[in-house]
């Protein structure tokens, strides 16, 4: 076990206000793009996340007015072009390890997206938990506009489970922007909010997870993750087993003790 509220990456901006990490690219100038430097510290960052004992929640926030414009086109897509497969498959499988730390982080992670998260940045805010945004976000899976599949780092198998096969099909083949209000009614946002209301907003919903059972917020992270693969009778099952775990924990007996004394439970992670 680890604290990270120390931790200095050199790739982008990170801090912990009263247990929720905050993560922002600090390219604003060029719309926030990924390096490959960025996706790796990002990656080794989420893989150390279920280690730490000072995070509870993380909110990966825009900065400058947008979120994330994907990998930089003269650091990353000039690059790849002439690489060797085994060389582009590396990189793929890199990009694609960004996204199974993010969903294996044990932490809920909220994205608060203003402005553009296209490419890479889409997908981002995709493997998160839950996504605020702004009327003005513009978000676009753009893979196919540079001569690339829709089937990017995950895109293909967690997109329609979350809007649906039709559309997520419609947006992975044409790479269109998805509008702020096509995207809340879709389910792809949670809610909109006022820009200079976003990142409060968010901070407040993180807030209220990080002072909820943060022990049993990362096993509802754990189940939703593995139970994409799982028939009706194992979910139910794991399930059962996920919640008796849960049981033994001293906040389920302080949320019954809070119960009986008509107050409000304070929860503790254990």
């Amino acid at each position: 076990m680890t604290q990270m509220a120390g931790l200095s990456p050199q790739h982008f901006l990170w801090e912990v206000v009263d247990r929720v990490a905050i993560i922002r690219l600090n390219r604003p100038d060029r719309k926030n793009p990924l390096t490959f430097e960025s996706y790796a510290e990002l990656r080794d960052t989420f893989r150390a996340l279920p280690y730490a004992t000072d995070v509870d929640v993380v909110v990966f926030a825009s900065n400058g007015g947008n979120f994330c414009s994907g990998g930089d086109v003269h650091e990353i897509i000039g690059p790849l072009i002439g690489l060797p497969m085994k060389d582009l498959l590396a990189f793929t499988r890199m990009t694609g390890d960004l996204v199974k730390a993010m969903i294996a982080c044990t932490k809920p992670i909220i994205a608060a997206v203003d402005g553009v998260a296209v490419g890479a940045g889409a997908i981002i805010a995709m493997a998160a938990d839950l996504r605020l945004a702004t009327p003005a976000a513009k978000c676009a899976f753009l893979f196919t506009r540079v001569g690339l599949a829709g089937c990017d780092m995950g895109a293909c198998a967690m997109l329609p489970r979350i809007i649906g096969q039709g559309r997520a099909a419609e947006l992975l083949y044409t790479g269109r922007v998805m509008r702020a209000e096509e995207g809340q009614a879709w389910g792809f946002w949670n809610a909109l909010h006022p820009a200079e209301a976003l990142e409060a907003e968010a901070m407040a919903l993180a807030r209220r997870l990080a002072a909820g059972p943060t022990f049993a917020h990362g096993v509802t992270k754990t189940q939703l993750a593995q139970e994409w693969d799982m028939g009706l009778d194992q979910a139910i099952e794991a399930e059962a087993q996920a919640q008796a775990i849960c049981m033994q924990t001293r906040d389920f007996e302080r949320a019954y003790r809070a119960f009986v004394a008509k107050e409000q439970p304070v929860f503790e992670g254990d």
